[in-house]
């Protein structure tokens, strides 16, 4: 009788213990970019810090930058879709053609900065995007880079400095608008920009301020160009954070609400905050460097809007194969933008 009054409390707290650790979830998530860059740095680490804490320990993060689950940065989405992560912070504009909608973010000279960006990004993607080409996934977030630009190893004070230039893009329509501008666009794997550049196999690269420290730009370029406030950027590199749906959806009930809670506008602003601090840096530490910093006005924007207008038609043409109305989408943007300035 003893032998069983004992026994009844050792099951009850394995059944209980066995309960609690099926109720935790782990989750497995992976980006292409290094330990410290911003987005692994400044934005997951504490954001699943943040998610492990409300839930007492019950969600829990395994982070693998470097694409260490394997692939490329194009086979992350494919990755999270079929499982092999839970989570996977991309750009969807690496599957070209794939996602056309939420592409329109990225034609010519739209958005003025990282903040107006992210805010115009997800009020985009869930008007356009949500339930269309991203309904397989549960959507975390959805920002910009901040905004594409100008970095090399040539003067950049005046837009025809641009001609001849061969440059590494990070994304076929920043391709598609260096060429426009007179300029080659070559395609460089992001951890290879550096040293393409230092050999002299490229003048410099289009890409956002956030990553110039990162790559090592502002160590191998000495010019650069920066929009006055106000004004947009050539063009931006939507990015995402893409959870698996089927993950998302085993999850309990009470930690799908802590889930929600450091999601979406939540993420959006986390995000942005983590991201205007990266660019201050990073312009900062430029100009400490001697770097040269060419402030772009109004005159020098219109003037490469003039340029790149073919690359926002063609954009547009192609749209119409896919069944998109791609002039709506950019007066829509056009008009989401002078809401939020």
């Amino acid at each position: 009788m003893k032998k069983m009054t004992l026994l009844v409390p050792i099951l009850a707290l394995s059944a209980a213990t066995h309960a609690l650790a099926a109720d935790k979830v782990t989750l497995k998530i992976g980006h292409f970019l290094p330990p410290l860059s911003t987005i692994h740095q400044h934005i997951l680490t504490p954001w699943c810090n943040d998610l492990n804490k409300e839930s007492n320990g019950r969600i829990e993060c395994q982070l693998y930058p470097l694409n260490q689950l394997g692939g490329t940065p194009a086979q992350l989405v494919d990755q999270v879709r079929y499982g092999v992560a839970d989570i996977v912070w991309t750009a969807p504009g690496y599957s070209a053609g794939r996602f056309k909608t939420i592409e329109a973010l990225e034609t010519p000279f739209l958005l003025p900065n990282s903040r107006v960006g992210n805010q115009v990004a997800w009020k985009f993607f869930e008007k356009y995007s949500k339930d269309g080409e991203f309904k397989d996934f549960k959507v975390i977030s959805v920002q910009t880079d901040g905004g594409v630009t100008f970095h090399a190893n040539k003067p950049l004070d005046n837009v025809s400095d641009l001609k001849g230039m061969k440059l590494r893009t990070p994304t076929r329509l920043a391709s598609q608008m260096m060429k426009a501008l007179g300029g080659e666009a070559i395609s460089i794997p992001p951890s290879q920009v550096a040293e393409s550049i230092s050999k002299g196999v490229v003048d410099g690269a289009m890409g956002a301020w956030e990553v110039v420290p990162p790559s090592k730009l502002d160590e191998v370029t000495k010019y650069h160009v920066l929009p006055e406030s106000g004004q947009p950027y050539p063009t931006v590199t939507v990015l995402m954070l893409l959870m698996n749906k089927n993950k998302y959806n085993s999850m309990p009930a009470d930690l799908k609400a802590i889930f929600d809670k450091y999601s979406g506008p939540a993420m959006v602003e986390r995000i942005t905050k983590a991201w205007e601090q990266a660019e201050k840096d990073a312009i900062d530490k430029t100009l400490s460097g001697k770097g040269v910093i060419a402030k772009y006005d109004a005159a020098k924007i219109q003037q490469m809007q003039e340029m790149t207008k073919s690359v926002t038609a063609q954009w547009i043409n192609d749209a119409k194969a896919s069944k998109v109305d791609g002039q709506k989408l950019i007066d829509d943007i056009k008009q989401m933008v002078k809401e939020q300035q």
